[in-house]
């Protein structure tokens, strides 16, 4: 089991940055590729970004690459998302999530075991 936990959400104005966190705890964090993925009220949940266990890979989708940034730090069992020019579309509640295929670059949800409870952004115009 692992346990993820969000944090760094909050109410910024269009044009703000947030970094987000992820902590995690149980199995050994450094196993697994780790994504953020996010869900707008009313909207299905979509992929926002990943890293490879070793962090020498991301990707990210279309809609925030070039201002958000994944990235992890294996010693602390932490991922962030740092946001910058954070836009009203970017309001939802992100997510964390580990993925146990460590070297993959998953972009579906069902690619990923253990998911967090989620974090409120919400940017206003």
């Amino acid at each position: 089991q692992v346990q993820l936990v969000e944090s760094g959400g909050g109410l910024v104005q269009a044009g703000g940055s947030l970094r987000l966190s992820c902590a995690a705890s149980g199995r050994t964090f450094s196993n697994y590729a780790m994504g953020w993925f996010r869900q707008a009220p009313g909207k299905e949940r979509e992929f926002v970004a990943v890293i490879t266990r070793s962090g020498s890979s991301t990707y990210y989708a279309i809609s925030v690459k070039g201002r958000f940034t994944i990235s992890r730090d294996n010693a602390k069992n932490t991922v962030y998302l740092q946001m910058n020019s954070l836009k009203p579309e970017d309001t939802a509640v992100y997510y964390c999530a580990a993925d146990n295929q460590g070297s993959r670059l998953g972009v579906r949800s069902y690619q990923y075991e253990y998911w967090g409870q989620g974090t409120q952004v919400t940017v206003s115009s």
